[in-house]
Order: C-alpha cells, then structure tokens, then sequence
C-alpha cells in the first residue's frame, strides 16, 4: 500500500550539517568558501562530504551553455553536475555522486513522478510540505556515512527560486539540535571612493536571510583586503553575530590559498567549536599539512600551455586550467595558459602557437571553431610541439591525421559533417538503432585498456587506467587500420572502442576520448598533464630550474 514519502529525519544519526549561502550578488565564492571550510575539517580528521543545491528547473547541467554556468563537470556515476562540484573533489580529494546535486528540476521531477503514482495518498501537493520534504531526505542521504555534510545554497538570497530550499533549511534547523546545526553567510564587502569598506550591503542581505527565519551563525566577508577590525566589530552589531563570528575572505591569486587565509583568521576552529567537535578533532600540531606543502611549494620556472578553444572565458574550461595547475605543482613550475581562439586563430592567434611551449585542445560540443582545432593540431605535429588532445580535441587529432597524413581531404566527424565521404568519427553501428539521444551518451568512469611498451603505458605507469568519459561519437571501427598508419597508434582501447591515440617520433604527442582532468586533484596531478609538462620541461629552451624561455624558433613554423 503506499505510504506517504519519509522527510529522512532521524535525530539519533548526530551527523553535522553546515549551510552556506551567498548574498548581495552572485559569483561571490560561496563555493570556495564552503570547499575551504570542509578541507579544514578534513585536515582536522573528519570524514567531510558536500552537497551542492542549484535552484534552476533544468534536471542537471548537462544541456547548459557554458557561458551560462561555465563548464559541465562529470562525475564517476556520469551525472552532469555544476563546476563547484569538480572544487568539492579537488579540495576535499573525494569523489562524489549525482546524488551531491540537488536541483530545482530534479525535486520538482521526483514529487511529480510521486504524485502521479498515488503515493501521496490523494493529498493536495504542495511546496510545503512535499517539496521541502524531499530536499531535506536528499541532503539527509548524501550525508549518510560522513561526520560533516557542507551544504552550499547556489543563487542569493531574496531569489525566488532559492526560496523552497531556504525554507527546508529554516524547518531543516528545528528538527536538528542546535549544535548540529551551522549556518555560514557569505557576502560583499566593498570599498567606498574614499577606501571605506562598506557594511551596508552585509546589513541588507542578513536582513533579507533572516525576515525567511534564517540566523546566520558565521559571516565571511569577501572583499579586496582583509576585514578591518572596525568593520567586523560594526558587521557583528547589525547582524548580531559575535565579533569572532565574522571572518575575512580577501583576493588570493590563487584558490587553493584560501583555506590557508580562513585558517589564519581561526575560522576553522570556531565552526568545530559552534558544532561541539573541537575535542573530536586532532590537535593543532597533528593535523595534516599536506595540503599547505602542496600549495605552497616552490616553483623553479616556468611554462606557457596554449589552450585552443571556442568559449573565451576560463569557467567553461575550469579543471583543465585545475589540471594544469596541478601537474605544475607536481614538477614544481608555474603554468601559465595562453588563450587561443579557435575560431579566430588564423586571423590573430597563429602567434600565440609560436609562443606556447605545449598545447592543449579540449573537448566541446559543435562544430564552431573545429577547423582551428584541427590547424593547430597539424602545426603542433609538424613543429614537435607537445600536444594534448582531449575528448573532441581527440578526435580532431585523428581528423588531422587522415586529412593531411593519409590524405583524405574532406575526412570529417558525421557529428559535425554528415556527408562526409570520409566519416572516421561515427556513432557505432549499435547507437544508430537508438531513439533517445541521451541513451547514446558515454558518461562517467569507464576502464581503458593500455597496450604494453606505449606512451601511455609510460604516461599510466599500468596497464589499465579508469578515466571520466562525456561524448557520444567514437573512432569508426571501419577506418581503424587504415588510421594507424604513419605513425599514429590507438594505444588505449575499451572493446572496440579507441580511447587514447599518440604518435611515434615526436616529444609528445597524445589524445584521449575521455576527460582526464576531471579526477585531477592537486596532491595527484593527472597522468596525462604531467606527461605533457615532462615532455616540455624535456624540449630545448625549456629548463626546470631557471625561468622558461620560448624553444629556438629560427626554423620557419608550419601551419
């Protein structure tokens, strides 16, 4: 007989929650925020998971432009989820699930499909309580197994889409006990003409966050500079929080320094104490530093990776840029990424190529900016550049290679280019028979298979790799012979499907069908970036040790 859905409560689990919401305006770093807090309590010796909650209808972030919410991060069970979640793994070094991702689409899906089977007993449904009661069971479950659950509330207060979920959090709040309870407000603080840092924007949104039954415990200001002990003094009386309540969260040039920055101002210490867990955690002196050796380890040099792609705006390219950081870090450089246009790289960005010391061509979906893609992978295999193709990069190597090596001029992607006489990137025979368009999808962590005595052989240190796959074309199994040919190997393979390409004879040239960087964290530097760096730090010019210098371009470049 069916039962009326449980809200998930159970006061005996103790589990702590922390909530963190964002005011003023967006983009603030609630996100970052909410990863340093959870990486301090980690350092701590707590078991930290995160949930991310997205308050647009759209189920996931799957079909979202990127210059809408920057890039689709994917994760191991293939859900398609918002880029703060690819920060959650990074800092946090764990790796989660769809379930971490609450959406305003996929509640309002799940109470409907309810509804529609009868389960709530012919009751009226409403946002309150069937909408709210299902937020809460999500956030409940994804907490399940850990000690502290981080709960980040996308948007800023006063939207009103953010409304059913900050109402779970207010009836969330009284079916908890107090000290299990945390709410974490993050707002602007900025600068007058005059250099006064402003309160007035903070006084507001907290005014806002508790006319809907929300009393923040801790405030955290982002501004250009540290607080002032003035304005955290005046923060506090209109917000009526404690004055060691209010935190600062001042520019860092780099992200992985704000749990360092948060760490000084003793916030970690204040949220254990809020939630009764300071006698559970390690002493100060055992804690681990891991994370404050990797971020600021010492780097000798430099290097410029060209990243050649169509969105110019580095979300939508987020943990490629994370990846590279993290391999840099790895082999003690700086990475510096040169943005080069796609679409525009014949006209004004040949020379960026020239300057680059490597290049990275990423994945994406349509055909905009491909033949860009396809000029810079021929100038990178004609010029000994290391190059790293990834997912559409991949397949725009092997395009490169049959056009202009085994000379079949109009070889093309049937994605991109149905009539193509040469169609070396297809949907494999069985995705044809397929109505759903998402049923065709690859998504998530698939194993590959690596041929023995290979780059990527070298490049894995085994002979198996499990990687994060988003595509839906493949290599057409019909033109694999003739492909491996003059030089070009499938040295990964999945059945018959073709995973990773590289070619004999040059520095380093290597493509991936899956997405490598979305498992690269900075204390383990993804096999594929580190390879690429290695093999540039290996190019003449190029010297750990003493800043990088541009490789002798006495010889003509070739496009």
């Amino acid at each position: 007989m069916p039962t009326e859905p449980n809200t998930g409560y159970d006061p005996s689990l103790g589990r702590k929650f922390v909530f963190v919401t964002g005011g003023v305006m967006s983009g603030l770093g609630k996100g970052i925020t909410a990863a340093s807090t959870g990486r301090l309590l980690a350092n701590a010796g707590f078991d930290v998971t995160a949930v991310k909650v997205d308050p647009y209808l759209n189920v996931d972030a799957g079909t979202m432009n990127p210059y809408e919410h920057g890039e689709v991060y994917v994760l191991k069970d293939g859900g398609e989820v918002d880029l703060d979640l690819g920060n959650y793994e990074r800092f946090l070094g764990i790796d989660m699930t769809s379930d971490h991702n609450v959406t305003t689409g996929k509640t309002y899906q799940s109470v409907i499909e309810a509804e529609r089977a009868g389960d709530y007993l012919g009751k009226t449904v409403q946002i309150i309580p069937h909408v709210t009661d299902d937020i809460k069971r999500r956030i409940r479950e994804a907490a399940e197994g850990t000690d502290v659950c981080i709960v980040e509330i996308g948007g800023t207060v006063g939207d009103i889409e953010s409304m059913p979920f900050l109402e779970a959090l207010r009836q969330f709040a009284s079916e908890e006990e107090p000290e299990d309870i945390l709410f974490t407000h993050v707002t602007l603080v900025p600068y007058s003409k005059n250099g006064e840092q402003k309160t007035k924007p903070t006084q507001h949104s907290v005014k806002e966050l508790r006319s809907i039954g929300l009393q923040p415990d801790i405030l955290v200001g982002r501004s250009e500079d540290k607080l002032d002990p003035e304005t955290k003094t005046k923060i506090a009386r209109f917000c009526d929080v404690p004055t060691n309540a209010v935190f600062s969260n001042p520019d860092v040039p780099d992200i992985y320094h704000v749990p360092l920055m948060v760490e000084e101002e003793g916030l970690d210490e204040y949220v254990m104490e809020r939630l009764g867990i300071v006698d559970e955690a390690l002493p100060k002196g055992d804690r681990s530093q891991r994370w404050r050796e990797l971020v600021t380890r010492d780097r000798h040099g430099s290097v410029d990776i060209a990243l050649v792609g169509k969105y110019a705006l580095e979300d939508a390219y987020m943990s490629i840029h994370e990846a590279l950081k993290h391999a840099g870090i790895e082999r003690e450089v700086d990475v510096n990424v040169l943005w080069v246009d796609s679409d525009e790289m014949r006209d004004q960005h040949t020379e960026r190529l020239q300057e680059a010391d490597g290049i990275v061509v990423p994945g994406g979906f349509g055909s905009r900016g491909t033949e860009g893609k396809i000029e810079a992978i021929k100038y990178a295999r004609k010029n000994d550049i290391p190059f790293l193709g990834l997912c559409l990069g991949f397949q725009m190597a092997v395009i490169e290679h049959a056009r202009n090596v085994l000379g079949w001029d109009d070889a093309h992607s049937a994605e991109l280019e149905p009539e193509t006489p040469y169609p070396v990137i297809d949907l494999l025979p069985e995705q044809h028979e397929l109505d759903d368009m998402g049923g065709t999808m690859r998504l998530g962590a698939h194993k590959t298979d690596i041929k023995p005595e290979t780059l990527a052989a070298s490049v894995y240190e085994s002979n198996s790799c499990i990687e994060r796959h988003r595509h839906r074309y493949e290599v057409n199994p019909e033109y694999i012979e003739q492909l491996q040919a003059d030089g070009l190997t499938f040295s990964g393979t999945a059945g018959r499907r073709m995973e990773i390409l590289e070619r004999e004879n040059h520095p380093f040239f290597f493509g991936t069908q899956f997405h490598p960087e979305f498992r690269s964290r900075p204390d383990r530097a993804s096999p594929p970036f580190v390879g690429l760096i290695d093999a540039v730090l290996a190019q003449p010019g190029v010297e750990a040790g003493s800043d990088a210098e541009p490789a002798d371009d006495s010889e003509p470049v070739q496009i």
